[in-house]
C-alpha cells in the first residue's frame, strides 16, 4: 500500500503536477492520521472491554468472599448478643440470691470471646491491581471503608474481649472453677460465695460493655455488606 502511494506521488512530480501533488499527500497524511485513530479507537475498546470483565469476575470473587464474612458475622453476632442478654439475667438472678443451675449453663456462654476472619483474598487482588478498575466509585468507597475501616473495627472490639478473658477471666477459671467447657457451662466451687464477689460482678458488666461495642460494629459491617452486594449487582447488571 505505502509503494503504491508513493508511486502516485513520484508520477504527479514527473508529470509536474505540483499542485495535485501537495493535494495528494494532504490527503494521504489525513488518511494516516484516520487510520491511526481508528486503530487507537479500537484498541481503547478491547482495553475496556477486558477492563469491563476483569471487573465483572472480580465483583464476583468479592462477592463470594463477602457472602462468607456476612454468614461468619452472623453466626458470631447471635453468639455476642446471646451472652449479653444472657448477663443481665444472670445478674439480676443474682440480685435476689437466686444461684441455681442454670447460671451455670449460662455463664460458660458468657466467659467466652468472638472469633472473625474477613475473607478479603479477592479486594487484596484488586487492591494489587488498581481498586479504580472498579468503575463505579461508589463501590469504590464501600469496599475501602468495609475492608479497611469496618473490619478493622470488629477486629478492634474482638481482641478488646479476648483480652479481657485471657487477663481476667483465665485466672478466675483456674482458681474458682471445680469445671469449665467452653460455651457450655461454668462451674464455681461455691456458687453463692462466687456470684456475691463484686469484682465478678464488676467482671460481667464490663465484659458486657466490652461485648456491645462489638455487636454495634458487627451490625454496621453486615449493614456494609448488604450495601455493597446490592451496589456490586446493581453495577454488573448495567
Amino acid at each position: 500500500m505505502i509503494k503504491f502511494f508513493r508511486r502516485i506521488r513520484q508520477q504527479l512530480l514527473s508529470e509536474g503536477k505540483t499542485a495535485k501533488y501537495f493535494k495528494y499527500a494532504i490527503g494521504e497524511i489525513i488518511l494516516v492520521v484516520i487510520g491511526i485513530l481508528l486503530a487507537l479507537q479500537i484498541n481503547n475498546w478491547n482495553e475496556s472491554r477486558k477492563n469491563r470483565t476483569y471487573e465483572q469476575e472480580i465483583l464476583y470473587l468479592i462477592n463470594q468472599n463477602l457472602k462468607k464474612d456476612s454468614i461468619a458475622l452472623s453466626i458470631e453476632l447471635n453468639k455476642l448478643r446471646v451472652s449479653n442478654e444472657l448477663t443481665g439475667r444472670l445478674l439480676e438472678q443474682v440480685s435476689v440470691g437466686n444461684y441455681n443451675d442454670s447460671l451455670n449453663h449460662w455463664l460458660g456462654k458468657i466467659i467466652s470471646f468472638e472469633r472473625f476472619k474477613s475473607q478479603s483474598s479477592a479486594f487484596e487482588v484488586l487492591k494489587s491491581k488498581g481498586i479504580d478498575i472498579i468503575s463505579n466509585t461508589e463501590l469504590q468507597l464501600e469496599l475501602i471503608s468495609y475492608y479497611d475501616e469496618s473490619v478493622h473495627n470488629v477486629y478492634v472490639a474482638n481482641k478488646d474481649v479476648q483480652e479481657s478473658f485471657k487477663k481476667d477471666w483465665h485466672p478466675i477459671i483456674q482458681e474458682d472453677f471445680y469445671d469449665y467447657r467452653w460455651r457450655e457451662y461454668a462451674i464455681p466451687n461455691d456458687s453463692k460465695s462466687f456470684f456475691e464477689k463484686q469484682s465478678v460482678k464488676s467482671f460481667l458488666k464490663f465484659y458486657r460493655e466490652n461485648r456491645s461495642s462489638g455487636e454495634i460494629y458487627s451490625e454496621i459491617a453486615l449493614e456494609q455488606i448488604s450495601k455493597i452486594r446490592m451496589l456490586s449487582k446493581k453495577h454488573m447488571n448495567d
